[in-house]
């Protein structure tokens, strides 16, 4: 849970769940699905550069909402949140 804090006395109002989804692909399952894909498309119909392209950026994007969560957690951590993964639990 993520605590909700309202004026500056910090005092805890309410507390906001985030539901953590559990259909999502992480990094090493995108990069496993990229390189089947590319093992496994035909040499004579070869994939479409836009969609090569297009893949690439979701992998880019999911490696720096990677880097920025950790940083967040690095925060967090440092003002005394515990990290997501225990927020879960």
């Amino acid at each position: 849970m993520i605590p909700q804090t309202s004026g500056t006395n910090g005092a805890n109002n309410n507390a906001v769940e985030i539901p953590k989804r559990k259909d999502q692909l992480g990094r090493d399952a995108f990069l496993q699905l990229l390189t089947t894909q590319l093992a496994h498309q035909d040499p004579t119909a070869p994939q479409d550069n836009g969609e090569m392209i297009a893949q690439l950026a979701q992998f880019s994007s999911l490696e720096q909402l990677t880097q920025i969560q950790t940083t967040l957690d690095a925060i967090g951590t440092a003002l005394g949140v515990p990290p997501a993964e225990e927020r879960t639990k």
